[in-house]
């Protein structure tokens, strides 16, 4: 079955804010400060990650991959975002195409890197004595592996189900990006078997993932009442905390948005959304390990100092 049906426009015009034209300066102004802050922030962490062998653990690893995921993530949107706020509110069939496509894989992937890095925690917390046995090396990059592979035949099903869909030449997106529920939205005829297969595919990616980490959690939370130690206590909370605040950054916008039918999500509330996961995440991300976590400050703080001596 072919990736581009006979229907579709040359180019998708996106509406972005039209009734509320004032709010595209501000936004264009919150994007460009905002976006540089998330690519420094994330490709400080893999580097810091990388660089200091005193990191070299599993939780780091999977780290260095969602900071990886985050600049792919936020990448993928934000320069049309600024494109379309400020000139050409224009994006051809081809460019939606291959952004629909990359937005989907990163943000599949993410979901579930996310419950991967829970049950790192669990295992940390509730079996320390077997850590290093479960998580060796070969067994993280096998995990990490298959949450790559699984975002991406997740995405490229989906999405290539969406985009067969007859568009009936409509190439108005009420929308800042190409994103598969507004495509849906979008598209004419019988359509209502694709948004079933979407909300069905989307429960496990979303729902399955987040009962994993809800379970993960429910048993650190009675390990760490069990730790008698104070200081150990603290030390667990702050192995955790970080990561419990990205999944409720990440999951709460995206499953708002996903697990709902596209014919029933109202007019602002994609947009809304795909600044939250795409934009406010990802930039929040590096601050929330670095405030929470005494090893990557204190690396960081390090490696300034270093560089700082070296001029």
């Amino acid at each position: 079955m072919g990736l581009i049906n006979e229907s579709h426009p040359d180019e998708f015009i996106l509406l972005g804010f039209a009734d509320c034209p004032w709010i595209e300066l501000p936004l264009f102004i919150i994007l460009l400060i905002t976006y540089p802050m998330a690519l420094m922030g994330n490709i400080a962490i893999i580097l810091v990650s990388k660089l200091d062998p005193t990191l070299n653990s599993p939780m780091y690893f999977f780290l260095t991959n969602l900071s990886f995921l985050d600049i792919c993530l936020t990448t993928s949107i934000v320069p049309q975002m600024l494109l379309n706020l400020r000139s050409s509110k224009t994006i051809s069939y081809m460019g939606c195409v291959v952004q629909v496509y990359f937005f989907s894989i990163m943000g599949s992937t993410e979901c579930l890197l996310l419950a991967l890095m829970s049950f790192d925690c669990y295992v940390a917390i509730c079996r320390p004595l077997h850590y290093t046995f479960i998580m060796n090396q070969h067994v993280c990059i096998l995990l990490a592996s298959t949450v790559w592979l699984g975002g991406i035949t997740y995405a490229i099903s989906h999405v290539t189900t969406t985009l067969q869909l007859p568009l009936c030449s409509m190439n108005k997106l009420d929308h800042l990006v190409c994103e598969s529920p507004v495509l849906l939205k979008t598209a004419c005829g019988d359509k209502e078997v694709n948004e079933f297969t979407l909300y069905v595919v989307c429960i496990f990616m979303l729902a399955v993932p987040l009962c994993l980490i809800l379970a993960s959690y429910a048993s650190i939370g009675h390990a760490v009442l069990n730790i008698k130690n104070s200081e150990g206590k603290k030390k667990a909370v702050r192995t955790c905390s970080s990561h419990l605040v990205v999944v409720l950054f990440f999951y709460g916008p995206a499953i708002s948005m996903y697990l709902q039918p596209p014919s029933s999500i109202t007019k602002d509330q994609p947009k809304f959304m795909a600044l939250f996961y795409g934009v406010v995440t990802p930039t929040a991300n590096p601050f929330i390990y670095t405030l929470r976590n005494k090893e990557v400050k204190q690396v960081l703080s390090n490696l300034v100092r270093s560089i700082f001596r070296s001029k």
